[in-house]
């Protein structure tokens, strides 16, 4: 494992602020219905109660329950790693207004709720099933998860983009390569791609990165829904954080 110092660690002695009664102001990122907000709620107490103690500040657990939320697993509460600047950047990014969401896979462009996205005026963009993409793979032997990577970066949709990647390592890998290589600059690398090959090493090679904010877990585990999560979270406190500068 890569020992990195651009990982948060600051132990919090308590369970979790960002209580049910103060995320009850969210209008466009709550569920719709009285009887979906109290589920949801009532969800977020029991694993505030569950979890316990942790080392997450009061600005990353909201992301890291909703993570746990999604998948009824206890040990994001531990894998999960931030960038310092990851919370500031991606919800500087969300609240800018108009901010792509680039995506590997389509899934995660699925997943994410529209009515949400189109409140801070934010649209998804994969290139993993394009024609072009899956030609060029073919010609170079490699996955269209790295030509989909390129794709993004020749229309220029990456530089201030939240990226997102849930389900292709090599996307990961690639994704790397253009930040150190190319000099691209996402303002979030929501690093979580799931499996058995360079998934693991994956992460590790992003959480090398100093000056690129990333959110990633660590190990084996991951997956586009959790990407879906991650980022939804970041749409609700953007949101809070709009209701209370109003």
């Amino acid at each position: 494992m890569v020992t990195n110092p651009n990982i948060t660690t600051t132990t919090i002695a308590s369970t979790p602020t960002f209580p049910p009664k103060a995320m009850t102001a969210n209008i466009v990122t709550e569920q719709l219905t009285a009887a979906g907000r109290a589920i949801e709620h009532d969800s977020f107490a029991i694993i505030d109660a569950e979890a316990g103690p942790h080392a997450y500040t009061a600005e990353q657990w909201p992301l890291v329950r909703r993570m746990i939320h999604a998948n009824a697993d206890f040990e994001f509460n531990g894998l999960t790693a931030f960038h310092p600047r990851a919370m500031a950047a991606g919800l500087a990014a969300v609240l800018e207004g108009g901010t792509p969401v680039v995506a590997d896979v389509e899934m995660i462009c699925v997943g994410l709720s529209a009515p949400r996205l189109r409140h801070f005026d934010m649209r998804t963009h994969h290139y993993i099933s394009d024609a072009d993409v899956i030609e060029q793979a073919k010609a170079e032997n490699s996955t269209r998860a790295v030509q989909a990577m390129r794709k993004a970066k020749r229309k220029g949709r990456l530089d201030g983009a939240i990226v997102g990647i849930g389900n292709a390592p090599t996307a990961l890998i690639e994704l790397v390569r253009l930040i150190r290589e190319e000099g691209v600059r996402p303002a979030l690398v929501v690093g979580m791609p799931v499996g058995f090959v360079s998934a693991a090493e994956s992460k590790e090679l992003l959480m090398t990165l100093s000056d690129t904010p990333w959110i990633a877990i660590r190990g084996r585990k991951g997956g586009s829904t959790l990407v879906v999560a991650a980022i939804h979270a970041l749409l609700s406190l953007a949101e809070a954080a709009q209701k209370r500068s109003a």
